[in-house]
């Protein structure tokens, strides 16, 4: 009769265990569970115990263009896919396709990208404007509804300048722009991260290095494609990391600066190995089925969410097999 009790504890001890380690590969904790609250310390993100943080994730295009993206599902795949972050990119320019409606996008991008652990960039996706200034008070007026709807969130991280390009410096344009806007942010979200745009298309980080604004909290943004941005940038990114310069690599990808160009393994590799001994993050320039090499999706593909390995295009499969390295 004992044994008989023995072995009935011992089976009822082996079941539970199996259904507690069941769930728990379930209920796996999510990025933001994982790190919380992430801040800066010296060159590198970290979480709020201090452990040094890799963001890896995909950028939206311009949600004007390609709306249908920002869902759930869509969200889902690529973080089951092993990304821990979403980038919304709504454009600056009225000519480009901004407008305050599509505030409401972003918020769901966020609400979507909160549900499911993960964290999110909004981004201020200046291009064709070129100069920061030329929309300063919008972008306020953008980072003011922003940050006093998100100043409790652990997730939520502001680029305030995508890409500074043209007649445009770091002293004369974008630092006193970046301090304007830092500030506004600052008034109402004192612990997320901002993300600093840099001259010629945010890949001058040398030269914000030489004179970086004073905010704590703060990450400077690095842009590539590889296929165009080799050595030249490169060494860019390794003079800015030796000044002690905190950097993201807020959009990159692995074809030309056309984003429509050939792919290039080698220079990509490149720039993999030397994110990873840096632990600097990086998000993927775009989702959506474009008919153009940046496009993480095939341009076959009418899905928009539920995404598996087989809907993504040469580029998105070779930046999705990086995620989980």
């Amino acid at each position: 009769m004992k044994k008989l009790i023995r072995l009935s504890g011992l089976l009822l001890f082996i079941l539970l265990s199996c259904v507690f380690f069941n769930n728990s590969k379930i209920k796996a904790a999510t990025p933001v569970e994982k790190w919380g609250q992430l801040k800066v310390s010296g060159t590198n993100i970290v979480s709020e115990s201090g452990r040094k943080v890799q963001l890896k994730g995909v950028s939206t295009h311009g949600i004007a263009w390609f709306p249908q993206y920002v869902n759930s599902s869509c969200f889902r795949s690529f973080r089951k896919m092993g990304a821990n972050t979403i980038r919304l990119a709504l454009y600056s320019d009225p000519n480009a396709g901004f407008s305050t409606k599509l505030y409401k996008n972003v918020e769901d991008g966020v609400k979507y990208a909160t549900e499911l652990g993960m964290y999110v960039i909004i981004d201020w996706h200046i291009l064709s404007d070129g100069n920061p200034k030329r929309h300063q008070k919008q972008a306020l007026k953008f980072f003011t509804h922003f940050a006093k709807k998100y100043k409790k969130q652990k997730n939520v991280l502001y680029e305030i300048c995508n890409e500074p390009n043209g007649n445009v410096t770091w002293k004369r344009d974008i630092k006193p722009y970046a301090n304007k806007v830092i500030k506004r942010i600052r008034k109402y979200d004192k612990k997320n991260i901002i993300i600093v745009g840099t001259p010629t298309w945010s890949q001058d980080v040398d030269v914000a290095a030489q004179s970086p604004l004073k905010q704590k909290n703060l990450v400077y943004a690095l842009h590539f494609y590889a296929a165009t941005h080799t050595d030249s940038i490169r060494d860019k990114l390794k003079t800015a990391y030796a000044s002690g310069l905190p950097v993201l690599v807020s959009e990159f990808n692995i074809c030309d600066a056309s984003g429509n160009g050939n792919i290039d393994k080698g220079s990509a590799k490149k720039w993999m190995k030397l994110l990873k001994q840096y632990k600097i993050g990086y998000v993927a320039w775009n989702v959506s089925n474009k008919n153009e090499t940046s496009a993480l999706l095939r341009p076959s593909c009418q899905k928009t969410g539920g995404f598996t390995k087989k809907n993504l295009s040469k580029t998105g499969k070779w930046i999705a097999g990086q995620w989980k390295k």
